[in-house]
């Protein structure tokens, strides 16, 4: 077995992990019923490489995310740290040794259920009730919560990443950081989170569980990672990472840095702007250190980016943008949870499976060792040999990491495609060869392609659960075909109307992504590096001494070398 451990750290790396785990639930679901449409019983996913079985003290049998997520205390809404498979109270206060005074304790009244949470927890007891023989019957016309009722209820009062969460977690999964004693808001800065890592016990506690997961493991093939890197919780990952680093050298960390529009405000003055500035590039260089392959994910406005061509976004709503980057996440991470079915044979539903370590090696193992990755995405994928809207599938590939070129020509680029739940122009599922033969008949046909693609395709398609937002547009069909005529009416798509997409999804080693590193290079220089730099004083308060903000800057100095390997880059010790 070769599992993975995800770990999610910070708000809106835990809303995407949200709707990502919701795939993989509905996922289960879909393959358990035999009554389903044969390409979901057999997707050729291999679900333990995410999930691990465990037992309850009563004998009940768990299948849970192997995940631990970090956020702040509160952050879960209606949910409890322990979740309730295992029925565990939450642990008491630790012993303050410092303190000889009496001690109260302050508890806030338990949230009260949304209407989605109210209508699992009817199913699960109702599923309970069958196994015992007392079920009532109610179909599911005379249940009092309707599917148009929480669907209605989520895209307008969604709060908590839990609020639409369909999944069960491990009692060990979910850690809360508590004691900032501080609004989230102001949780804005990498500065602000450098010691919330190591102070008290949370440092200890949040590896210990991280070791749970590992230990358990027969053979951990990586880590990937989901760092909400805005503000204070990128420090706790990097500090998590550099433990990671020390006690797993070998065992390799993909992480996607993420951000959703609503902390991407323009600054209102020059001083907010450089402390901004200077946060994405620290924040940027020490996830990066401390990772095999760095995908940069959040565009600032992304209802108005090429992405979200045939979709209905609100920036505003972190339910909305995070549906979007999760449904790129779980297309990006299929080739190493695809069953493999050896080195030259294809399966009828999967092709092109790799372990994590020769993904990751793929992407930035090559000549130029760049470690640095652009995600882009197609959704829906259009047909693939339709002319919809006069645009192919590499046309309607576009980025999701923010900052990059357009039209570069990189004769090095290297690239991993995945396709999956592929349509062909009338309406059919297209095979795993028919995939194949259209993707080198579009680089067969395209003026520049890169130095390697490696290509993965499944025909499995990317379910709508229930509780994912109503953000397609109305050239968006039932499958996720795309419409030569729009629907009538002007109110976006939901689950309800959209059942599954195809999706098309692409990761690339590419020197576009050079706007993105001499940005953070410039910057580092201009207000970190230069003699009288204006934010030398806010680094020195964030804890950095001179030494590190100059190994910093080779690093990035490097990266940009990397990609540009005719410059005249100086190294910031020269």
């Amino acid at each position: 077995m070769r599992e993975i451990v995800t770990v999610q750290v910070g708000g809106f790396a835990n809303f995407i992990g949200s709707h990502f785990w919701n795939f993989q639930d509905e996922l289960l679901g879909l393959a358990s019923d035999p009554n389903n449409d044969p390409v979901f019983r057999n997707q050729c996913l291999n679900m333990d490489v995410l999930y691990r079985t465990g037992e309850t003290q009563q004998g009940v049998l768990t299948y849970t995310p192997r995940l631990l997520s970090v956020g702040f205390q509160g952050s879960l809404g209606s949910m409890s740290s322990r979740g309730v498979l295992y029925n565990e109270s939450s642990p008491g206060p630790s012993d303050v040794v410092t303190w000889s005074g009496s001690v109260s304790t302050h508890a806030s009244a338990p949230r009260k259920k949304n209407l989605f949470l109210q209508r699992l927890y009817e199913e699960e007891q109702e599923s309970f009730s069958m196994i015992n023989g007392t079920s009532s019957g109610k179909s599911d016309s005379q249940r009092e919560i309707q599917d148009k009722d929480i669907v209605e209820f989520l895209d307008n009062h969604v709060e908590f990443w839990t609020d639409f969460s369909k999944v069960h977690y491990h009692p060990q999964s979910l850690y809360e950081l508590g004691g900032l004693w501080m609004d989230p808001q102001d949780f804005d800065n990498y500065g602000i989170g450098k010691d919330a890592f190591s102070e008290g016990f949370r440092g200890e506690e949040i590896c210990e569980r991280l070791r749970f997961f590992v230990e358990e493991s027969d053979h951990i093939q990586g880590f990937q990672f989901v760092v909400d890197d805005s503000g204070g919780f990128s420090a706790v990952a990097a500090d998590l990472l550099e433990n990671i680093a020390d006690e797993y050298a070998n065992t390799p960390v993909l992480l996607f840095a993420v951000r959703s529009p609503s902390s991407q405000m323009n600054p209102r003055s020059r001083q907010q702007t450089i402390f901004r500035e200077l946060h994405d590039t620290v924040s940027f260089s020490r996830l990066a250190s401390f990772s095999k392959l760095i995908v940069p994910a959040g565009l600032p406005f992304l209802s108005e980016s090429k992405a979200s061509t045939f979709l209905r976004i609100e920036n505003e709503k972190p339910y909305h943008c995070s549906a979007v980057y999760a449904a790129a996440l779980h297309s990006a991470t299929l080739p190493y949870r695809m069953e493999p079915v050896g080195p030259t044979a294809d399966s009828f539903d999967v092709s092109g499976a790799v372990d994590i370590n020769s993904f990751v090696q793929m992407l930035a193992g090559q000549a130029r060792q760049n470690t640095v990755a652009i995600l882009d995405a197609a959704m829906p994928a259009p047909a693939l040999n339709g002319k919809q809207h006069e645009q192919s599938l590499l046309g309607n590939l576009q980025p999701l990491t923010p900052e990059v070129s357009e039209d570069v020509e990189d004769l090095q680029a290297v690239e991993s495609m995945i396709i999956h739940g592929a349509l062909r122009s009338d309406g059919q599922r297209a095979s795993i060869s028919e995939v194949k033969e259209t993707v080198n008949a579009i680089y067969g046909h395209a003026i520049t392609r890169p130095m390697f693609c490696h290509l993965s395709v499944a025909r499995c398609p990317l379910p709508i659960p229930l509780p994912y937002p109503s953000i397609f547009g109305n050239l968006v069909g039932q499958y996720g075909e795309l419409l030569n005529s729009p629907f009538v009416g002007s109110s976006p798509r939901g689950s309800l109307e959209v059942h599954s997409i195809p999706m098309a999804v692409r990761l690339r080693s590419s020197s576009a992504i050079l706007p993105f590193l001499e940005n953070r290079l410039g910057n580092l220089r201009r207000y970190g590096l230069q003699r009288g730099a204006l934010g030398a004083e806010l680094l020195r308060n964030w804890g950095f001494a001179d030494d590190e903000l100059y190994d910093m800057g080779e690093m990035l100095s490097k990266m940009v070398s990397t990609m540009k390997p005719h410059s005249e880059i100086s190294s910031d010790s020269d």
